[in-house]
């Protein structure tokens, strides 16, 4: 496995585009975990930039961390199964650290004063079958469930059919408004 971490995102705005004019810097840490297996198909990079669009388009505050993972349909699969109770293989899991979330967190915070998000976990082999399915490529298909994931994280279910639609609508003007290169 490789793990990658935290970046600066840069902002600029069109009218600061002027001498003297000033950017907003702001640091997100962006945790990349990728199976050894699948990192050759996938850059970190890319993903960690895709997450911080994500992120920065939610409005989430400059200190804020949270974690990617690239992993094996197995893998995720005994994760679903043991946290979730669930033994079915699924595309993303996302593990909530904040305390406002419906569900407790198994895990203790520290008081850093940072935005510990949680946790996205995508099988790769799950998001290559879907992208085929879908007919486009598997980069854009992850960008898909790390959006998802990372909207579950900021409190987006899909439990029932109006939450789902609320989900995917906002999905989608997300993925109409990011990079994918």
């Amino acid at each position: 496995m490789r793990l990658e971490r935290g970046s600066w995102l840069f902002l600029s705005f069109p009218y600061l585009a002027r001498p003297g004019a000033c950017a907003i810097i702001i640091f997100m840490d962006v945790n990349v975990l990728i199976d050894e297996e699948f990192a050759q198909h996938i850059s970190s990079d890319w993903l960690r930039n895709i997450a911080e669009q994500v992120l920065t388009l939610q409005g989430v505050s400059a200190e804020t961390e949270v974690g990617l993972v690239i992993t094996s349909q197995e893998r995720v699969q005994a994760l679903n199964e043991n946290y979730l109770g669930k033994d079915t293989p699924t595309d993303v899991l996302a593990f909530h650290m904040q305390a406002d979330v419906e569900e407790p967190s198994p895990f203790v915070l520290p008081p850093d004063g940072v935005n510990h998000l949680g946790e996205v976990i995508i099988s790769y082999p799950q998001a290559a079958m879907q992208a085929n399915e879908q007919g486009h490529p598997v980069s854009k298909e992850i960008a898909i469930l790390t959006i998802h994931g990372i909207l579950h994280l900021l409190g987006y279910e899909d439990r029932t059919p109006q939450l789902r639609q609320r989900m995917i609508t906002r999905e989608q003007e997300i993925l109409s408004r990011i990079k994918l290169v």
